[in-house]
């Protein structure tokens, strides 16, 4: 795999990233030497790189001329596809991909304001299946979707989250202890598992789709029907796969960092 990889290198490239990368570190910029000198380069080849970063508005050098800095162009074009409308984008065809392997329906959820909003859903391509409609508010603590979103944050935004939270029509009352217990639980193997508190006969999985900062910036869900007749579908084992490399497969495309879990819940 590594020869692999090294053979298809762009080094130029490379030098060029590595180079917006140690400037985003340096808000005060850095010289042509200093540059050259942290990544190891000749002072001939980083000149060059900055050169061209500055023609095409990547980096922008002092009114002295002898520091160079990053611009604002980076930002100007991140703003131009949003990150968590991406992250829908590209989730959406996936989704209906993996209902149509998996015979299940799943849907996304994201936290607004202290809400659990669905964002995107899939339907299962049988006659029958349990889809939640895009804009559906559902609960915090008694879903797979809301525990997974509390359990990727730190204890003190998980306050600010139930303070902010307003129940979901038929959220039963908190009980901390044991939401905590169930934020624990998750923080250790990663993802969801439950009986729907919802509705009788669905298991609820729950995955978690990470951004740059590590925490779950949405939730994808499968909310799972056992079947009992003839037709042959991948079983409850196979689908908490299926779902969870797909959540996994949206967490690169965000560019998010997911911790290790353990292999079972």
């Amino acid at each position: 795999m590594a020869e692999k990889d090294d053979k298809y290198r762009a080094p130029a490239l490379e030098k060029g990233l590595d180079i917006i990368e140690l400037l985003a570190s340096h808000g005060e910029g850095l010289t042509q030497g200093e540059v050259a000198k942290a990544l190891e380069r000749s002072p001939s080849e980083i000149y060059r790189m900055l050169s061209t970063l500055v023609r095409r508005g990547y980096v922008i050098r002092s009114l002295s001329g002898d520091r160079y800095a990053l611009s604002l162009k980076m930002f100007s074009i991140s703003q131009r596809h949003p990150p968590i409308g991406r992250v829908i984008e590209a989730a959406l065809p996936r989704m209906r991909a993996i209902t149509r392997q998996a015979w299940q329906s799943c849907h996304m959820g994201m936290e607004s304001n202290g809400d659990v909003v669905i964002v995107a859903s899939a339907e299962s391509p049988g006659n029958w299946g349990l889809a939640l409609k895009t804009g559906t508010v559902v609960g915090l603590w008694n879903t797979g979707t809301g525990r997974v979103l509390a359990a990727f944050r730190s204890d003190d935004e998980v306050e600010d989250l139930i303070s902010q939270h307003r129940q979901a029509i038929g959220e039963p009352a908190l009980e901390r202890a044991e939401f905590v217990a169930h934020i624990k639980r998750i923080r250790a193997v990663g993802y969801e598992k439950m009986p729907s508190a919802t509705a009788i006969g669905v298991t609820n999985i729950a995955f978690p789709i990470f951004g740059p900062s590590g925490h779950a910036a949405a939730v994808l869900s499968c909310p799972y029907l056992e079947r009992v007749d003839d037709l042959e579908v991948p079983s409850l084992d196979d689908i908490v796969e299926m779902y969870g490399a797909l959540a996994r497969e949206l967490t690169e495309i965000y560019g998010g960092n997911a911790p290790e879990f353990a292999k079972t819940l």
